[in-house]
């Protein structure tokens, strides 16, 4: 029971620090106003004004590439504020394994451009899983054991099965993400595995899946005659793209992800030859 009423504080006092840190966000724009439907003789019940954009975490494509438009705005005046966001909404979603990383790769990209949004990721990935490790460590142990004892059972046995090669065993499990990330970084501490392997094996072995998200939305920022919005749109951001990276989330299919890669490298390199 305290391990519940511990990891609730927790939660809490991290929903609250999120929730107040977003309240000193500056006016924003406003979406695009709606045109009146034709035939409508009364112009003033339209909406002519538009609607206040807001932040929230994305859950589709869509409200990733409004979100992106909306911080890429107010990182041109309050780029340290935007930063700090960034890295406390990632963090958040880390430590408590709440699904849709890969979107904010995909935005560390949008926003910071390829190079410093992939050392974001890799560290903010790190950090965000270590942080996890701990929590579970500190106040889930045995409910994890509780809600999956044949998973955590079956990574016990792989894990004493290759004690004497664990960091690249771990590298393996993140290279070709067979078993999800969050139950790794959940059940991590329960089968024993070290914090420092944890650690590096994080950074490492997520490096790869960290670099194509980042990288189907950063890559434009290369290209300094047009908005990185712009480029993403026409180029990297293809319909195609989306598909591969939904199927890998969905399915965990290692050889749809390494296509997937191909395909990412594939498609950047076209656009620079043109």
């Amino acid at each position: 029971m305290r391990s519940l009423i511990g990891l609730a504080v927790v939660v809490t006092a991290a929903t609250l620090y999120l929730y107040y840190l977003s309240l000193y966000l500056p006016a924003g724009p406003r979406r695009h106003p709606q045109p009146c439907p034709e035939g409508r003789e009364s112009q003033q019940s339209c909406d002519t004004s538009g609607e206040l954009r807001r932040l929230k975490f994305p859950s589709d494509l869509e409200e990733l590439q409004e979100l992106s438009e909306l911080l890429q705005f107010y990182k041109t005046e309050h780029t340290a504020y935007v930063l700090l966001l960034f890295c406390s909404a990632y963090l958040y979603k880390q430590s408590f394994a709440i699904p849709g990383s890969s979107f904010l790769n995909i935005l560390a990209g949008a926003i910071f451009g390829p190079y410093l949004g992939l050392l974001l990721a890799c560290v903010l990935t790190t950090v965000g899983s270590t942080m996890c490790y701990l929590l579970s460590q500190a106040f889930g142990k045995q409910h994890i054991i509780n809600l999956f004892p044949e998973k955590v059972s079956m990574l016990q046995k792989k894990v004493e099965d290759n004690r004497d090669c664990l960091f690249f065993f771990l590298l393996f499990l993140r290279f070709f993400p067979m078993t999800p990330n969050w139950f790794l970084n959940m059940s991590a501490p329960i089968v024993n595995i070290p914090i420092a392997y944890f650690f590096f094996s994080v950074f490492i072995g997520l490096l790869p899946y960290n670099f194509v998200c980042v990288i189907v939305f950063g890559y434009g920022s290369l290209y300094p005659d047009q908005s990185c919005v712009e480029i993403n749109r026409k180029h990297c951001f293809s319909k195609k793209l989306q598909m591969h990276l939904m199927n890998f989330k969905k399915k965990k299919n290692v050889f749809q992800f390494w296509c997937f890669v191909a395909t990412v490298f594939g498609k950047c390199m076209t656009v620079q030859e043109s």
